[in-house]
């Protein structure tokens, strides 16, 4: 079974790469740590940070094999292949918001990459991919679980 393709741009392999790198030399060891001083303290049956630890570690454990996995199969955005004619992945989008009638934002980006909170969207969201192949100038509706939303594409960056 084929494992599905993470997109990824350039920056966000870059910031995985980097998460990964500092669970595995500096958090692993902070948790060992804990564990061996928890250890320590003698019986681990009724000794809360003995449990915490070993959670934490888990969570550290479980977070290297998430990233792992995505890296292994990342397809990587080429920065120079993003277009400024077309949105695509990679592209930072200037749009018209109809309803609020007021200029937004949104870098279009794949699912692993996504933020709100940075204006990052999924490629495979309702307005990432409503937005995709539209060219400066359109008009796009687009709908959303909450209803239809419509924005007019005044800039395409990269």
């Amino acid at each position: 079974m084929t494992e599905k393709k993470v997109v990824l741009t350039y920056e966000g392999l870059k910031k995985r790469e980097e998460e990964l790198e500092e669970l595995k030399t500096v958090r692993r060891k902070e948790v060992a740590e804990k564990i061996k001083e928890a250890r320590g303290q003698g019986d681990l049956s009724e000794n809360a940070e003995y449990d915490a630890a070993k959670e934490e570690q888990g969570e550290i454990e479980a977070r290297i094999a998430l990233l792992e996995k995505m890296l292994r199969n990342a397809e990587v955005i080429d920065d120079e292949e993003v277009s400024y004619d077309i949105v695509g992945i990679g592209s930072k989008v200037k749009l018209y918001d109809k309803e609020f009638e007021e200029e937004v934002e949104y870098v279009i980006v794949g699912s692993a990459e996504a933020d709100p909170m940075e204006n990052k969207i999924s490629n495979e969201s309702p307005v990432g991919l409503g937005l995709l192949g539209h060219k400066v100038g359109d008009e796009v509706t687009i709908e959303t679980p909450d209803g239809e939303i419509k924005f007019d594409v005044i800039g395409i960056n990269k």
